[in-house]
């Protein structure tokens, strides 16, 4: 119900835009954002959107942005000076009001080489 897409190879400096779609069955959505797991580490919150607020991890401030597409429900994140320690499989994920469940994107793909 969540589908990501956009991962890819880039060099350090450069920029990638992950995109994920939200199906229209997932509704009165409370949070949504981007976590990713780095290679042989833990899954970790890069963006989220909740309560009228936008939050990111202190490593990806001013470098990462969170936009929103409520005509196409996509939720995207476009990543500029990109760094080899941002190499990482991201996940999309949207949780709502009244429910413990989190969806989540299939997970897509960003590896940045120095």
């Amino acid at each position: 119900q969540l589908q990501a897409s956009g991962g890819g190879s880039v060099q350090a400096g450069g920029s990638l835009r992950l995109s994920c779609a939200i199906h229209g069955s997932i509704f009165r959505i409370k949070s949504f954002g981007w976590y990713r797991q780095p290679p042989g580490k833990q899954r970790e919150l890069v963006a989220s959107f909740g309560s009228g607020n936008t939050e990111y991890a202190d490593s990806v401030k001013g470098r990462l942005a969170l936009s929103t597409d409520n005509a196409k429900n996509t939720v995207s994140l476009q990543m500029d000076s990109l760094k080899p320690e941002d190499t990482a499989v991201y996940f999309c994920f949207a949780d709502q009001f009244n429910s413990d469940y989190v969806y989540w994107g299939q997970g897509t793909q960003v590896t940045v080489s120095s």
